[in-house]
């Protein structure tokens, strides 16, 4: 268990591709390979984004509104996703409500539709959160530890102090309704790009 101490504004939705055009001005799930598994419009989660290209886009926007944007702690984004449960996943434990709230492999993948859908389209969870379940990874602030909790700070852990790689949460349209989970962790290198991962923004109060 940890705590959350500070108030924080997290976003409704991941960021979508007309959101990070508006702000980067470029479309990196385009190119060659990338058309297969991504659906293009302004309400598609922007994909085949790194960590590094996640925290760019939050310094930039930060830069325009005179805000400060991050990428949320893995703990931040935990207790975003959990919206006050301490259930399997947001809504409860039964795996048959998963539909309503989350795009994973069995409407999406296994129906051979293999890409992330426009935000919001599912239930939200009772923080007013969409698609923290599936859709696509979210990236977060932390590096990966397997067992870092274990002697972590109870109070707003930011992760390791270093790491090969960074934490991504939620899971996406590709994986089974174990990855989707609230609890689930999962990591990648910080550089790799791909159709499954995307994130979405904190913003910390003024």
């Amino acid at each position: 268990k940890v705590a959350i101490s500070k108030a924080f504004y997290m976003q409704t939705t991941e960021v979508t591709q007309g959101q990070w055009k508006s702000v980067m001005g470029t479309e990196p799930w385009k190119g060659p390979g990338r058309d297969t598994h991504v659906k293009e419009g302004p309400d598609y989660p922007a994909v085949y984004v790194s960590w590094s290209d996640a925290v760019a886009y939050c310094k930039k926007l930060g830069e325009e509104e005179g805000k400060t944007y991050r990428l949320p702690t893995e703990a931040q984004w935990e207790y975003a996703c959990r919206a006050g449960t301490k259930t399997t996943w947001s809504f409860g434990n039964d795996e048959k409500a998963l539909g309503d709230y989350a795009w994973y492999r069995e409407n999406a993948w296994d129906l051979d539709e293999k890409y992330a859908r426009q935000v919001g389209l599912k239930k939200p969870n009772a923080f007013g959160l969409y698609d923290m379940h599936g859709n696509v990874y979210e990236w977060c602030h932390d590096y990966y530890e397997e067992d870092y909790y274990k002697q972590s700070s109870e109070k707003d852990p930011t992760g390791p102090a270093s790491g090969s790689f960074r934490v991504v949460r939620g899971g996406s349209w590709s994986n089974y309704s174990r990855g989707t989970r609230s609890a689930f962790r999962s990591w990648v290198a910080a550089a790799h790009r791909y159709t499954i991962r995307g994130f979405r923004l904190v913003r910390e109060l003024d």
